[in-house]
């Protein structure tokens, strides 16, 4: 569609705007609004289902509420274009995800719309409690906060610990749960069903919300004694429906289930319930991916479809009949459905993320023994541990990055017990346009330090294969296998696997003046990197490649030792306590006078972008590592 199409939304630069516009006529903004993200996302690739589920949702707030000095906190993040299109980005949308333009989820140095920064789920009900408090602390009880929670946010634990602290602290948060049964596949657990029941009483929940109305309108009721009336709402919903409201039983008003797609209704129960004290839920029913068919119809493979037509609603994709290497998940998760089958304790471990992990391969031959514990990472964690501790060989497959949010049940419940939990880091190193809270740049240097660690990175995929193949003969406590998102560079990679011996590297390339030392796939840009300089220089560069990180291969490392004065490591972590700080280590404490340089992510967070043009941001490229190989060089002889 042109700009000349839209009635409505290019004439709202702002919610200010917004509010303009007549009540009757904001069902045509809601359907512009879901016009305009589907042909942006259609020709520049991002989240699309979750954000169209918001659309009515993301008009009403802005509406009621009184932005940005109101806040609303999204969670989950993917959730929010209509926000960001509504608070004066519109113009900029085209370059969502993008290197240096808009970043794909909210972020408060960017607008000041965006209330908390998020990327992870699950963090929102937290952060906007917290923000409901310090309101009142500071004497400015007149400002509302919202946290908006959706998407199998409300599975992982975080949500938890920020429901039972509302109940316990005065403030007045509005909780809007987004239900639509999704998270990027479909939301499993117990609190799914629960959701599922609690949508059955809607006739009670209309009657109550009008009662209290009706009380308070006439001064039969006072905050005071809300909680009395709430208690009997309880025990009288507890005896005829046999379901008991978890929100009301944390002194928690619940007011739904509402249409999460009718923007009148939604306008009205936001005008009604905004200005009540105390902590309150409104339950909206939503549909991932509305009204977009293709994106209702399959939510999960719409969650982020890459390019599409609109029209037609076929998804981009290469035509080209050549073989080419296959991505990294995929080979996990072929790897992991041919090991099951030839051993019936290894089991497999996912925190909502099968169809990303490609678990979905062994879930689909084996269900039984693959567990989707919803976005709990903590949990995943140490149900793993329970699994291992009883004889069974977990394969836990957690994104690098959501891995930090499950650190201390990886010391506490893992490695301090020695148990064989098998850590598979999907997306480690650079991810992309997701940006700074999904790039898996802290896995090598956080692990690092944990006593009883076994740590690797294959270098490509028949590497991958086989070091699944050796942790699951491994039984001395937790083996991490980092690799990296996209695709490898092996086409031919179904090996018959073999066991890598532990902590033991390899020489790739010999060589007398000075040494590379490079773990995981940054081996490949290196070794493109030293023929380029070799070519031209004729200086002769020796090239080991690490694969472990933990144990360290000492006997590479004393050769070099030995061998060379001039060193340069290169990984795709931070280098501050990563990959080249234990060869610096090493170094240090054998008392070999050398002159190590490292490369890596330097002491900062790394935004979006493409793969290809962040590694060349940062020098992590072919192109980034000869340059630095060849100033090395020059430094050295000068």
């Amino acid at each position: 569609m042109t700009k000349e199409s839209f009635k409505y939304l290019y004439n709202i630069d702002y919610p200010v705007d917004l509010k303009t516009v007549p009540k009757n006529e904001l069902k045509n903004v809601c359907e512009e609004l879901r016009q305009f993200i589907i042909d942006e996302v259609s020709k520049n690739p991002g989240h699309l289902g979750s954000s169209l589920g918001v659309v009515e949702l993301t008009v009403a707030l802005h509406y009621v509420f009184n932005t940005p000095y109101d806040r609303i906190v999204w969670d989950v993040g993917h959730q929010a274009y209509g926000h960001k299109i509504l608070t004066g980005r519109r113009d900029q949308f085209h370059t969502n995800r993008q290197f240096k333009g808009l970043c794909g989820f909210p972020a408060t140095k960017e607008s000041e719309y965006d209330a908390f920064g998020v990327g992870h789920s699950s963090t929102s009900i937290s952060a906007a409690l917290g923000m409901s408090v310090a309101s009142m602390l500071q004497n400015d009880p007149d400002r509302r906060v919202v946290a908006v929670i959706g998407d199998g946010a409300m599975t992982g634990g975080l949500a938890f610990e920020g429901l039972n602290n509302t109940s316990m602290n005065k403030n007045n948060l509005l909780i809007i749960l987004n239900d639509n049964q999704m998270a990027i596949d479909p939301v499993h657990g117990g609190f799914s069903q629960y959701l599922v029941d609690i949508t059955t009483s809607r006739t009670y929940n209309f009657l109550r919300f009008k009662t209290y109305n009706f009380l308070k309108k006439f001064g039969l009721i006072s905050e005071r004694g809300k909680n009395r009336i709430i208690s009997f709402n309880n025990t009288l919903k507890a005896a005829l429906s046999k379901q008991h409201n978890i929100f009301e039983g944390l002194n928690i008003r619940y007011f739904g289930p509402v249409d999460g797609h009718d923007i009148d209704g939604l306008i009205k129960i936001l005008h009604d319930i905004k200005d009540f004290k105390g902590p309150k839920v409104l339950h909206c029913i939503t549909k991932k991916g509305k009204g977009y068919p293709p994106a209702e119809n399959a939510a999960t493979e719409w969650h982020a479809p890459g390019k599409f037509c609109v029209e037609t609603g076929l998804r981009s994709s290469s035509h080209s009949s050549d073989p080419t290497p296959p991505l990294f998940q995929d080979v996990f998760g072929e790897t992991l459905l041919e090991l099951a089958k030839g051993n019936d304790k290894i089991v497999a471990v996912t925190p909502a993320m099968p169809s990303g992990c490609s678990m979905t391969i062994m879930q689909k031959d084996l269900p039984h023994r693959v567990f989707d514990v919803g976005i709990a990472e903590g949990h995943a964690v140490t149900f793993s541990a329970g699994l291992a501790k009883e004889g069974m060989i977990p394969f836990c497959n957690i994104y690098s990055s959501f891995m930090q949010r499950a650190y201390d049940n990886v010391i506490h419940d893992v490695a301090l017990q020695e148990l064989p939990v098998i850590f598979c880091l999907d997306r480690a190193g650079i991810v992309g346009s997701d940006g700074a809270t999904h790039h898996g740049i802290f896995d090598l240097a956080y692990m690092r330090c944990i006593p009883n660690m076994t740590i690797a990175a294959p270098r490509n995929e028949i590497e991958l294969r086989n070091l699944m193949f050796t942790a699951q003969q491994f039984k001395k406590g937790p083996f991490v296998i980092r690799y990296p998102r996209g695709k490898g560079n092996i086409i031919e990679w179904k090996n018959n696997m073999q066991s890598l011996e532990i902590g033991k590297g390899e020489k790739l390339k010999e060589g007398k003046d000075f040494a590379v030392l490079t773990i995981g796939t940054m081996s490949n840009p290196a070794a493109e990197a030293i023929k380029s300089v070799e070519k031209n220089s004729g200086i002769s560069i020796a090239h080991y490649d690490m694969r472990y990180l933990k144990p360290l291969d000492e006997n590479i490392l004393t050769e070099v030792g030995r061998n060379f004065k001039k060193i340069i490591t290169i990984e795709d972590g931070v280098i501050t306590g990563g990959f080249g700080s234990a060869v610096l280590e090493f170094m240090s404490d054998n008392q070999y006078s050398v002159n190590i340089k490292r490369l890596g992510i330097p002491d900062t967070f790394v935004e979006h972008g493409s793969p290809e043009e962040l590694y060349e941001m940062l020098g992590l490229n072919t192109e980034g590592i000869t340059v630095s190989i060849k100033k090395f060089i020059e430094k050295e002889n000068n």
